[in-house]
């Protein structure tokens, strides 16, 4: 593989971190409503084998979902890295 492609992978693992950085707060979990005739929105999350909820009202749902969407980006990022890392240590292999 050429050194282009070398620079192509440093530079594609550059744009991901600038993602990182840029995606604002993040919070793993999910967003869910409740209730029977009323359904009202509450976060939840297992945290230490503990399902954790609280109650969000109309106003934090939205917030919380953009959060939530901010990890499911992250970990996406986290994915693209790994292979684009993996790609650049086959590179370094004949070395």
């Amino acid at each position: 593989m050429s050194t282009h492609e070398r620079r192509k992978l440093n530079k594609k693992i550059s744009d991901l971190q600038k993602e990182i950085r840029n995606l604002g707060p993040l919070m793993r979990g999910s967003v869910t409503y409740m209730g029977k005739r009323n359904k009202q929105p509450y976060f939840s999350v297992g945290i230490q084998k503990k399902t954790r909820v609280i109650y969000l009202g109309d106003k934090r749902a939205e917030k919380a979902s953009e959060y939530v969407e901010n990890y499911r980006r992250m970990l996406e990022i986290v994915d693209e890295m790994t292979l684009t890392n993996m790609e650049l240590f086959k590179l370094d292999k004949s070395k």
